[in-house]
C-alpha cells in the first residue's frame, strides 16, 4: 500500500503522439515523439508486437512525465506511456480530445 502523498508524486499528463517508428535492431520497441504541450519528449515502449507505428500518430495517451530517463537500445526514453495490463496492452487515453500537457489527477 502507498499513501496519497506517495501517489501525488507521480506526474501524469495527456500527450499526443507526433511520430512513432520501430527501433532498429529491437523486436519490441517503438520510439515515440510525444507532444506534452510545452515540450516534446522521446519515449520508448515495448509494444511493437501489438501495434503498427504509423497507425498511432495523432493518438492521445497518458504519460508519466517525472520518471528518471532510461537508456534502451542506445536511445534515451524520457517518460512512460500507460497501458492496461493483459494479453494485448491497451493505451490509456482521455475519453475525449484533450489539450496536450493537461495534468491528470
Amino acid at each position: 500500500m502507498i499513501t496519497i502523498d506517495d501517489f501525488s508524486k507521480v506526474e501524469l499528463k495527456i500527450g499526443t503522439i507526433i511520430t512513432a517508428e520501430e527501433v532498429e535492431g529491437s523486436e519490441k520497441l517503438i520510439k515515440f515523439q510525444i507532444d506534452l504541450g510545452e515540450e516534446t519528449r522521446q519515449i520508448l515502449s515495448g509494444v511493437k508486437k501489438w501495434y503498427s507505428p504509423e497507425k498511432l500518430i495523432g493518438k492521445q495517451v497518458v504519460v508519466v512525465t517525472n520518471l528518471e530517463p532510461r537508456m534502451m537500445m542506445g536511445l534515451e526514453s524520457n517518460g512512460m506511456i500507460l497501458f492496461s495490463d493483459g494479453e494485448k496492452p491497451i493505451f490509456l487515453k482521455p475519453a475525449s480530445k484533450t489539450p496536450s500537457g493537461t495534468k491528470v489527477r
